[in-house]
């Protein structure tokens, strides 16, 4: 008997599994809250050269603010104060006419900087003069973060596996809890920075398996719906709260509630089956057959039972990730997965971490970005059905990547026009990104999934990370970000054109199975499976 026939039996996806499901829900929503935190604690609002401590003489301090403004910093080409330069002189001449300024010298500024505090009280920017030539350290301390939930997956791996699924999340919930309001309190960027990547170590901790095979894929989609209502809500948090320190502090919050929760949330059975821990487990399953309505099965089964229960095949247990490589389709399968998985990751993330660049009210931006996303899972859900995965796959990273495209060449004075082209762009790369888990799964043999799904996510952590520093290079050519992440989904799309279509097709078991050709499954029960 296997642990997922146990599992069906007590019922797979009952109440039981809705309310842990529902324990889970403070910690989930905070992910989205620290992964699109840079968003509001690291904008930079418009800025130009403090000059209230010059002093040139009597005929400076007679003219008004404005005036001072006037002669002492550049106007630029779209008629704002230039943000880094000041002149080196007082430029009298200008109060009576405008003229050329281009030749009059000019130096970085030397007494710091004013900030429009209109949007912001204050971000890391105007807290630590994170501008000019340091601005890309906003635009770092996103990625250092991202690092850090690169490695926390492997850490927090390492611990469910040894000590068990609910004790690695208690330490995760800990972590995260005591770095993030750390980071709230820190004194300079460095300690802002290390807090930071300790924090998304943090948030790195695996769930509960409580779902049976049958369910898992649509319950994963709509545990997936809380990132969506959470990126929504996060505009309106960010909106109330508009000091970063106050706000990294907020969003750290619920992770309170998570550890709250822990006490009621089950440990996995699946896991203490396999390190022989059967009372408990047996424990477990009987009080998830109680609520379930299926307490006789239990009554029926001994604890003795499941230690003869296969958790995880023994075939399994001979794979590595050198798998992926060793054989020449699970290398193609390999290398085809892991630049569409990046292409993914890296895109939604580089129209996540830039409400900046639309030209319209950075609270909207993020409000619109988030719901739009409830559409895009509802039109995947309806495609990858009607016309299969890998169409759908590579249909919305093309789209995706059209919509990135066209903002290229729409002026920025159009803001509302620019927001809604990036926002179907957002919603084309959600829908990219939740097909993308449903046909991971289906693409890889029962014996390597485990192994290719980590992969995967691996290689997705690393376009996550490289999306901010994407964005710097604006600095060589404003277009230039924009242009990468084009041909980047582009490169997703080709690469997902050349995988194999998995609807109505019966799935691999073993290797063998993805080195020969699949067959077209002429069973009516398997085709209804996948889907």
């Amino acid at each position: 008997m296997k642990f997922d026939d146990i599992l069906a039996e007590v019922t797979g996806f009952g109440r039981f599994q809705i309310m842990t499901i529902l324990l889970m829900t403070a910690a989930r929503m905070t992910l989205p809250f620290h992964y699109l935190l840079n968003n509001f604690v690291a904008a930079v609002p418009s800025h130009h050269c403090n000059i209230t401590s010059l002093d040139y003489g009597d005929a400076f301090r007679n003219l008004s603010h404005e005036e001072r403004l006037i002669v002492s910093i550049p106007v630029q080409e779209d008629g704002t104060l230039s943000s880094c330069q000041m002149f080196a002189q007082p430029q009298y001449h200008l109060l009576i006419e405008s003229s050329n300024i281009t030749d009059l010298p000019t130096v970085p500024c030397q007494n710091g900087w004013m900030y429009d505090n209109t949007t912001f009280k204050s971000t890391l920017a105007t807290e630590w003069d994170l501008v000019c030539d340091k601005r890309r350290l906003n635009k770092t301390s996103a990625t250092i973060f991202f690092i850090g939930v690169m490695l926390g997956a492997a850490v927090f791996g390492y611990l469910s596996d040894r000590f068990g699924r609910k004790k690695a999340l208690l330490v995760s919930y800990v972590t995260s809890t005591v770095f993030g309001f750390t980071s709230a309190f820190s004194s300079n960027f460095t300690m802002f920075a290390v807090m930071r990547f300790f924090t998304g170590l943090g948030l790195s901790g695996s769930s509960v398996e409580w779902v049976d095979i049958k369910h898992r894929t649509a319950v994963g989609i709509l545990m997936s719906m809380d990132w969506s209502i959470s990126t929504a809500l996060f505009s309106l948090v960010a909106y109330c709260v508009n000091d970063w320190r106050y706000l990294t502090a907020t969003v750290t919050c619920p992770m309170c509630l998570a550890i709250i929760c822990l006490w009621w949330l089950p440990e996995s059975a699946r896991w203490l089956i396999s390190n022989g821990k059967v009372e408990s487990a047996h424990f477990y399953l009987t009080k998830c057959a109680k609520v379930n309505g299926r307490e006789q099965f239990m009554t029926d089964l001994k604890p003795e039972v499941l230690s003869k229960v296969i958790v995880v095949e023994n075939e399994n247990k001979k794979y590595s990730f050198l798998d992926l490589v060793r054989t020449p389709r699970m290398r193609r399968l390999a290398l085809l997965t892991g630049i569409v998985w990046f292409a993914v990751a890296c895109t939604y993330y580089g129209l996540s971490l830039n409400i900046e660049g639309f030209g319209v009210n950075i609270y909207l931006t993020q409000f619109i970005f988030g719901t739009i996303e409830v559409p895009g899972k509802a039109l995947i859900y309806f495609t990858v059905k009607k016309i299969g995965r890998r169409f759908s796959q590579a249909g919305s990273l093309v789209l995706t990547g059209l919509c990135v495209l066209c903002n290229i060449f729409i002026p920025r004075d159009y803001g509302v026009f620019r927001t809604a082209v990036g926002a179907l762009g957002k919603m084309l790369a959600e829908a990219a990104f939740t097909a993308l888990y449903l046909y991971t799964i289906e693409l890889y043999p029962t014996v390597m999934r485990q192994n290719g799904m980590g992969y995967c996510s691996f290689l997705a952590r690393i376009g996550v990370a490289l999306s901010p520093l994407i964005q710097l290079l604006e600095e060589v050519w404003g277009k230039l970000p924009s242009t990468i992440f084009t041909l980047v989904t582009f490169a997703g799309a080709l690469s997902a054109s050349f995988l194999p279509e998995t609807k109505n097709i019966r799935l691999p078991e073993s290797i063998e199975d993805v080195e020969r050709t699949r067959r077209r499954s002429i069973s009516t029960t398997e085709e209804k499976s996948p889907s």
